[in-house]
């Protein structure tokens, strides 16, 4: 992994890191490779401009910063090659009495199916809840993406609700179910997962 990135997490198959401007041609290739599976969920940037914008509003946090942070994303990168394989992006960051944020995500075609981002999410979690000090985390899904669901589900999440036509994508406004997870009951997940294993 190079010096220069930040490293927020390390997994056995990935690792979370800020995106940085040179990762461009590899994200926006792994985009345009990921059109079919992205274009009903999510529309992630797609051009060089676009990327630029990201980074820019999702290149936290640094240890100095994270308390203070609005919008924090990283980058799920295989640890075999420092391939990207996916994102997880910490918007509306409220701190205050509320200390949460909305969690979104999506994952490149070519890597799908393989663990990356189950992985990658118990490290977003753990960047969470413990680097960003967060004590709940919103995710929302559309009903009919069951992979998400599937892997909300397996994170520890619990469906809370459900909003009629809460976000416009692809030209349409799309109902989602919401998720949430608090501090509390991560850390009682992690507690029996450590348990089960010793």
């Amino acid at each position: 992994m190079p010096a220069t990135r930040t490293v927020l997490a390390r997994g056995t198959l990935v690792y979370l890191r800020r995106p940085i401007q040179r990762d461009a041609s590899p994200f926006l290739t792994a985009v345009k490779s990921s059109k079919r599976l992205h274009r009903l969920w999510v529309d992630p940037p797609s051009t060089p401009s676009r990327f630029a914008s990201y980074v820019r509003r999702f290149s936290g946090p640094s240890s100095r910063d994270a308390g203070h942070a609005t919008h924090v994303g990283v980058l799920v990168c295989r640890r075999e090659d420092n391939a990207p394989v996916g994102v997880f992006n910490f918007s509306a960051i409220v701190r205050g009495g509320f200390q949460s944020a909305y969690l979104g995500y999506y994952g490149f075609a070519e890597h799908a199916g393989q663990g990356y981002m189950s992985e990658g999410l118990a490290l977003a979690l753990r960047v969470g809840f413990g680097t960003l000090r967060l004590h709940r985390i919103e995710v929302n899904v559309q009903p009919a993406n069951r992979r998400s669901i599937s892997l909300v589900r397996r994170g520890g999440f619990t469906r809370e609700g459900y909003s009629r036509r809460y976000v416009k994508i692809a030209g349409r406004w799309r109902d989602h179910e919401r998720w949430a997870l608090l501090v509390e009951d991560w850390r009682i997940a992690r507690r029996r997962s450590k348990t089960a294993h010793n």
